[in-house]
């Protein structure tokens, strides 16, 4: 494994790389965390199979803020900035709350660039029928917080608590991808809940149903944290997704048997 930090287009940015066993593939973590909080919990089903590749995005983790970094706009310029520039080509993306709404993001504005994607506990619209997050939700750090930002981030702690208020502000009004959007995308793509995420079960279904070439799987007794709490169920559904990317052939289809006659 390399770590260090790059100059991703003149901002320094905190890039890991594994050992190339494969076909690329991108690690997106999620939103006000970063790659190493959830690396060693998805490498089992990805490192020996993929050549792995990750990176904190602005304002997260050991990457400084920048203007503007909160915005899904902005975060999916930047992944397409990585792919790019670093992995130089086209990747299998697995993304995690906001990774998975950049995955989807990268897939509409560039989809010559993403192989495959695995969206777990990812949202596409912001009013998704579950919790609605708003700017006036009370930020606190308690020490354990504070010193966490301070091992890692180039940024004062004050710096921090308004990340996380910008945060908050902008998943009150973002992302705002539409289901007729979403049915351009054409990757293999799976889509991986718990069953409790802050977005309701109806949604990641209609994330499902929307893709031209989903999977889906919503694993029970678990949260948005379902990597976490569920690892062993998680581990061995993407590593049966990544066994056989063809558009699933099964005996009796309903959904898939439209999509097999488009």
């Amino acid at each position: 494994m390399k770590s260090g930090y790059i100059d991703l287009r003149g901002h320094q940015t905190w890039s890991v790389e594994y050992a190339d066993n494969g076909e690329a593939l991108v690690l997106l973590h999620g939103g006000l965390s970063a790659h190493e909080d959830w690396d060693t919990f998805i490498l089992p089903s990805v490192e020996k199979t993929h050549h792995v590749f990750g990176y904190d995005r602005t304002g997260h983790g050991r990457t400084g803020v920048r203007d503007g970094h909160f915005h899904f706009d902005f975060q999916c310029d930047e992944a397409i900035a990585y792919l790019e520039d670093v992995v130089k080509g086209p990747a299998h993306l697995v993304g995690w709350s906001d990774g998975g709404i950049i995955a989807l993001l990268v897939a509409l504005k560039r989809p010559d660039l993403v192989k495959s994607m695995v969206l777990i506990g990812a949202n596409y619209h912001w009013n998704s029928g579950g919790i609605i997050f708003d700017e006036n939700t009370d930020v606190t750090w308690d020490e354990e917080e504070k010193t966490l930002w301070s091992s890692r981030s180039p940024d004062p702690i004050e710096v921090g608590i308004a990340t996380v208020k910008k945060a908050f502000k902008i998943w009150g009004t973002e992302p705002n991808m539409t289901l007729e959007q979403l049915a351009t995308i054409t990757c293999p793509t799976l889509v991986l809940s718990g069953d409790d995420e802050p977005h309701s079960n109806h949604h990641a279904v209609e994330l499902y149903e929307a893709l031209q070439d989903g999977r889906l799987a919503i694993v029970p007794g678990a949260s948005h944290y379902v990597v976490k709490e569920k690892n062993e169920i998680v581990t061995d559904l993407i590593i049966d997704f990544f066994a056989n990317l063809s558009f699933p052939i099964t005996k009796w289809p309903r959904l898939r048997k439209g999509k097999l006659s488009e």
